[in-house]
């Protein structure tokens, strides 16, 4: 098992009113996520939670970033674990979803996430579905952000 020490990781969100009434639910959700490496990210709540115009579907919805993150460290990992084994991959994709409903406890929560990588490996060196599932399962274990959540994540490997 890999030891880490403790780390912080930042992002700072901002929101403004805008001179529109707030009391009235009216109001714009769109607002900016601000990161340490400079990047700005247009984020809203979702159009299917709050409807447009006061969500702008155009910004990034916390439960989109919610999956990305999954699916983001998830990839992160398999790469790092395909490489010490010497396989070279040439492109990862992967067609994450979220599904949000009632949870146990009848709150709304992202209750699964299924990830779908698909991994395109260098011709001259190819894993075999075994071990493509086996670096799946080590990322799975590794993945910081799956082991921070209770929601189940899947991974089904696209071969």
């Amino acid at each position: 098992m890999t030891s880490h020490s403790a780390t912080k990781h930042n992002a700072t969100v901002v929101w403004e009113r805008r001179g529109v009434t707030v009391t009235d639910s009216t109001y714009s959700r769109s607002h900016h996520w601000y990161f340490d490496g400079g990047t700005v990210v247009l984020a809203s709540s979702s159009p299917q939670v709050v409807p447009v115009p006061m969500s702008d579907p155009t910004g990034v919805d916390p439960e989109e970033a919610f999956v990305a993150s999954l699916s983001s460290c998830h990839m992160l990992w398999f790469l790092s674990i395909a490489a010490k084994r010497g396989f070279v991959v040439e492109n990862y994709r992967d067609d994450a979803e979220g599904i949000m409903e009632k949870n146990d406890d009848g709150q709304l929560a992202i209750t699964v996430v299924t990830l779908r990588p698909t991994a395109v490996f260098a011709r001259n060196k190819v894993p075999s579905v075994e071990e493509i599932h086996q670096f799946h399962d080590e990322a799975h274990k590794e993945c910081f952000i799956a082991n921070s959540v209770k929601t189940d994540v899947l991974c089904l490997p696209v071969i």
